[in-house]
């Protein structure tokens, strides 16, 4: 790449540009290359092991048919002897052990867990209860307890502060499985395995800097991740220009050995680290730029269309439930309970509670009072808005859209109700510049997640050559210069 000059002032201005230039891609890279070529690696690692969760779908298969039989509470004595003044944001029957209990969530997050045989609250977990307890899981064979822990590398995040401490119990089986119980009430909130706890050190611990002491800062954590890539993208993206600059016509690079590697690399592939990087830097989002992803509880509360400690449905409702169902939640939906029973054929209204999409929708207006729904569409397949890169989505689906000045988005069950999730206009715009730039899920790519996953690692593979020929460049320069 030739830039074309006149005039002496003219020529020392692009001089020192290039100078500039050369000496702040060295040593932001020197700063930053080695932490590059971590994220690349890990990024690899996190294609085939993710962080540890306890998946919906994971608690419900752990949980035995709910026995009926022995509920002697209703779900409406149980908010009432809960003590609360309003209806919970969850209120669940599912089996604790060998007993039904009712598991119950409050608007600040706050859990209680009740007999629902006595009403009484469930005692706190000891080690003998915690391995009776997990010995119920169907994974469980030689299970030993332990311990307590209050918060470790697999519970570092604040959604985990309301269940904290835990009794930590190994379930003895093949994978090595450990279940995080809440010790005040024995809610199952992680299951660990040991192939994650092992590969998730250089996979995802490494790649979000994810280490306890800083993790527990949340405010700390984002602005070190901020700081840190933003230095780095910095680095790359004078790199990737000084790379066309130092492009010959003859023989295309004037370097040599690793240097002409990390030219003739960044040159082919300097473009992939940017965005990667750029991508990154945005999913920490910066000074709250992208909206939120779900409702917040004045909407839930609107949606609701009551909010008093009241479930008019009673025992006799209860036992409509179908046979093998492992849980009933109750909720309220446009001023109307709802009674949903997750089973093995998946969670679905019962109990002669099930709401026309008609209904959904008029309780979906109030979420937004000041705004008129605009449209509703049912989606009947995935689209570049409403997709799961790691499994199939909900379908079929609501996606209900306002009028208001964040153009607001609802995604909405129109079997149970259930708000699936929440995006504006900034979070749509967060979908390409992270999901489409970080993961490449986005178009073809998309339907094609083998062709995804080939290109991301050969992507990858790419961006590793850059990142390593630039570690060795940059120990060399370290190297002379304390010599």
């Amino acid at each position: 790449m030739r830039i074309a000059v006149s005039g002496p002032a003219t020529k020392a201005a692009v001089k020192r540009l290039k100078r500039w230039l050369h000496l702040g891609h060295r040593w932001l890279g020197i700063a930053t290359g080695l932490l590059i070529l971590l994220w690349f690696g890990s990024g690899l690692v996190m294609l085939c092991v993710g962080f540890p969760t306890l998946t919906e779908g994971e608690r419900l298969g752990a949980l035995p048919p709910l026995a009926l039989a022995g509920v002697r509470i209703t779900p409406q004595a149980a908010v009432e002897r809960a003590g609360l003044a309003h209806f919970p944001t969850r209120l669940t029957l599912a089996m604790r052990g060998g007993e039904p209990a009712y598991w119950i969530t409050d608007t600040d997050g706050r859990r209680q867990a009740l007999s629902a045989t006595t009403g009484d609250p469930v005692p706190r977990l000891t080690a003998e209860s915690a391995t009776a307890l997990a010995a119920t899981h169907p994974a469980a064979r030689a299970v030993t307890d332990r311990g307590t822990v209050t918060r470790d590398q697999w519970t570092v995040t604040a959604r985990y502060d309301p269940l904290r401490p835990f009794r930590v119990v190994a379930l003895g089986d093949p994978a090595g499985t450990e279940l995080y119980l809440s010790a005040a009430t024995g809610e199952p909130a992680l299951d660990t395995t040991r192939t994650e706890r092992v590969w998730n050190w250089p996979g995802a611990v490494t790649h979000w800097i994810y280490l306890t002491p800083l993790r527990t800062r949340a405010g700390l954590w984002q602005d070190v991740v901020l700081w840190v890539s933003g230095i780095a993208l910095a680095g790359a993206l004078s790199g990737y220009v000084l790379g066309f600059v130092r492009l010959m016509r003859d023989r295309l690079t004037p370097y040599r050995g690793w240097a002409a590697w990390h030219h003739l690399a960044g040159v082919a592939g300097g473009l992939v680290v940017v965005t990667f990087l750029l991508s990154g830097w945005l999913s920490m989002n910066p000074r709250g730029w992208f909206g939120p992803r779900s409702p917040d509880a004045a909407m839930r509360a609107a949606y609701a269309g009551q909010t008093a400690p009241i479930f008019p449905l009673g025992l006799d409702a209860l036992a409509r439930a179908p046979a093998g169902t492992v849980a009933l939640d109750f909720a309220w939906i446009g001023g109307r309970p709802v009674i949903l029973a997750s089973g093995p054929g998946g969670t679905a209204p019962c109990c002669g509670t099930a709401l026309p999409p008609e209904a959904i929708v008029t309780a979906a207006r109030a979420m937004l009072p000041g705004a008129r729904l605009r449209s509703v569409t049912r989606l009947e397949a995935p689209d570049a808005y409403w997709y799961d890169r790691h499994g199939a989505p909900t379908l079929p689906v609501l996606r209900l859209a306002f009028d208001d000045p964040a153009g607001t988005w609802f995604h909405l069950d129109p079997a149970t109700g259930a708000i699936l999730g929440r995006t504006d206009r900034s979070g749509r715009a967060n979908r390409w510049l992270f999901d489409a730039l970080h993961t490449l899920d986005a178009g073809p790519l998309a339907r094609n997640p083998p062709l995804r996953l080939a290109l991301i690692v050969a992507l990858s593979a790419l961006g590793l050559v850059i990142a390593t020929s630039g570690t060795v460049l940059g120990w060399r320069r370290l190297r002379r210069r304390r010599a």
